[in-house]
């Protein structure tokens, strides 16, 4: 379950049927209960009938809710692909729904344009980060082309892509972060590697195969002297 609150009281979309622990009503699979004493108790005893859902989606919304209303609880379901509860809304008061509705109605051009500086502040983030992994880059294989190390950077760091330049490591310019995209890279531009393993369908057998050209590459990438660019661009205050 997302974590809440120690002072949240938490309320289970429940997965199977029951009897209230208190009145004795039937509790049927999907019906919404609060545990107390691990004990079931419908959203009646629980003294919780009066309050209103609010689905999860709009943080703003549920933050301010959550801060005018002066009984509250979080809703969660179990995951089974997830194997966890997730929050899926929260129940609050309905006159602290209302006034957090008209607060996000009245501010919401502002915070739409706080979301688009943003949005600006990281793309304008990405050119730098990419210039900055294309210099690490040519620095540790001065051999490598200089198109070749922009390209190694671009393919790397690429949005949601989940590869190695996205990870915190890289993002901190670590070696052994940066070696591993730029074997992969000569796995995959070099080295026949993609037709060996569409032939094979054995990784650890069509990588076998291609790690001798791999070190060649390497060797010579690491091995070259480095680009006068870049020593004169360290000699630079």
């Amino acid at each position: 379950m997302n974590s809440a609150d120690k002072e949240d009281i938490v309320v289970f979309i429940t997965r199977r049927e029951g009897k209230c622990a208190d009145c004795g009503r039937e509790i049927s699979k999907g019906d919404w209960i609060r545990l107390e004493k691990e004990q079931p108790l419908c959203l009646d005893c629980a003294d919780l009938e009066h309050l209103e859902y609010l689905p999860r989606g709009d943080a703003a919304l549920t933050r301010r809710a959550t801060k005018y209303s002066p009984l509250r609880a979080v809703v969660v379901q179990w995951s089974r692909s997830r194997q966890v509860y997730e929050r899926q809304g929260i129940l609050a008061d309905p006159a602290a729904i209302r006034k957090a509705e008209e607060e996000c109605l009245a501010d919401a051009d502002i915070r739409e344009r706080r979301r688009e500086r943003a949005a600006q502040a990281r793309e304008a983030q990405e050119p730098a980060f990419l210039a900055a992994v294309t210099g690490a880059i040519r620095l540790e294989f001065p051999g490598c082309p200089a198109e070749e190390a922009a390209q190694i950077a671009a393919w790397t760091c690429e949005k949601h892509s989940g590869r190695v330049g996205r990870s915190a490591a890289a993002k901190q310019l670590d070696r052994q972060a940066l070696r591993l995209a730029v074997v992969a890279r000569i796995r995959h531009k070099h080295t026949p590697y993609d037709k060996l393993l569409a032939k094979h369908g054995d990784r650890p057998l069509a990588r076998e195969e291609v790690r001798a050209e791999i070190d060649r590459v390497l060797r010579k990438w690491e091995t070259a002297a480095r680009p006068a660019v870049a020593s004169a661009a360290e000699g630079q205050p």
